[in-house]
């Protein structure tokens, strides 16, 4: 019988995707634990999502983590298991982007960055969720696709592009490696949701590059509390190891730019012109 997931915790959830997704699993009767490079930003997020919990009647803690040092992920779990006592799912979530200045112009330093949140922070967290859930017993880990994990490129994504498509490398390996065992592994795939890395800074693309991307992201992108409820639904009821969680599917994706040729969506604009005047809705 499987068991009932009643913890979960999510790296890089005090704002965008992973803050929603905690909404979600809070309304859905689990505890959860959030995460954030700043003890700031992690008050920040719990200050806002405690009245979340509060009404749904769970457990809510955060604990700060640069999930690119080994020893403050480690942390994160045994500060985590030290409220919860077990932690039945984990969702690498963390992530940055990088902005948009051509690769001979791209500032080192967010060489460093990118590569170390989004690929090294994920590996971290597969290892120390993994080690651990392993001891437990149970345990579900999920790695998290986004614009380059299929190959697929476009301007200013050339690093972030990169480490997502090593991270689908990295999982496909993990989930080969851990068949047969306690824990499941797999995939969890938003598709192009307007978050703050949406307007990651695009000075130094062309003006024609950020007019396309921004055509795209009309068509295909969606909202925080449009996805998130899809994605928590999904990961509490796959059973599958391997499984993809996936809200943008080829499918969904080609309906869209058929419909685009009739109806025009302005849904990054509007996006957009919200966050610029500060009134986007809460994730």
């Amino acid at each position: 019988m499987t068991k009932i997931a009643k913890t979960v915790l999510i790296t890089g959830s005090t704002r965008g995707i992973g803050k929603g997704m905690a909404v979600e699993f809070m309304k859905r009767g689990l505890n959860v634990i959030i995460s954030g490079r700043s003890q700031e930003s992690v008050d920040n997020a719990l200050r806002d999502l405690k009245p979340v919990a509060e009404q749904c009647g769970v457990d809510l803690i955060g604990v700060p983590c640069e999930v690119a040092n080994y020893e403050q992920v480690e942390k994160l779990w045994r500060e985590a298991a030290a409220v919860f006592g077990e932690i039945d799912i984990w969702i690498n979530n963390a992530g940055i982007a990088n902005t948009g200045a051509p690769i001979a112009f791209l500032p080192s330093d967010q060489f460093d960055s990118v590569v170390h949140t989004n690929l090294t922070g994920t590996l971290y967290g597969c290892q120390v969720a993994l080690r651990e859930m392993n001891r437990q017993g149970h345990g579900a880990i999920y790695t998290f696709e986004g614009f380059g994990s299929n190959g697929m490129h476009s301007p200013a994504n050339h690093v972030y592009g990169a480490t997502k498509f090593a991270i689908r490398y990295f999982t496909k390996h993990l989930i080969a490696e851990t068949k047969g065992g306690p824990v499941i592994v797999g995939y969890m795939s938003p598709g192009i949701v307007l978050t703050d890395l949406s307007l990651k800074d695009r000075s130094h693309m062309p003006p024609e590059a950020w007019a396309n991307v921004r055509k795209i992201y009309n068509i295909l992108a969606d909202r925080v509390e449009t996805v998130t409820p899809f994605l928590v639904d999904g990961v509490l009821r796959n059973t599958k190891h391997g499984g993809r969680i996936q809200w943008l599917t080829r499918r969904k994706s080609l309906w869209r730019f058929l419909k685009s040729r009739f109806a025009t969506r302005t849904l990054m604009d509007d996006w957009q012109r919200e966050t610029e005047t500060g009134d986007q809705p809460a994730s």
